[in-house]
């Protein structure tokens, strides 16, 4: 199958099951949009005022089977935009264990359409996702 075989709301759909990542507003044919909020910084502010820690994955179609992936971690905050920060080692585990979460059930999403995904070349060899 490819990526022209299978529509973009296909597509929308199959992402958005995965469980609470996709963000479709944010996504479009060009590249899909993930999140996770993982860690709350503060439980004690208004929820729509809160800021986390997490992750953000684009996911970006590069031939008729293959798409490409680039995530950055860092801070959600109030306002609502993601800004790349360094994590708070006390977090550091639970965001990468997120994150290798997603892509498991990602790569199998995938997989059942017999598409691939790689990271894009400036994760370089060793990051998260990283085979062990």
């Amino acid at each position: 199958m490819s990526t022209e075989a299978v529509s973009h709301q296909k597509l929308l759909r199959l992402f958005a099951a995965i469980g609470p990542y996709l963000r479709s507003e944010q996504s479009s044919q060009n590249g899909y949009f993930f999140d996770c909020l993982a860690v709350c910084v503060s439980a004690k502010v208004e929820p729509e005022k809160r800021e986390f820690w997490g992750w953000w994955l684009e996911l970006v179609p590069r031939s008729d089977q293959h798409f490409e992936f680039y995530y950055r971690l860092g801070h959600f905050g109030g306002e609502g935009e993601w800004q790349e920060r360094e994590i708070p080692r006390k977090h550091e585990e639970e965001i990468a264990r997120t994150l290798r979460d997603f892509y498991d059930k990602l790569a199998v999403c995938l997989d059942d359409l017999s598409f691939s995904a790689g990271p894009a070349p400036e994760l370089g060899d060793k990051h998260l996702l990283s085979p062990a």
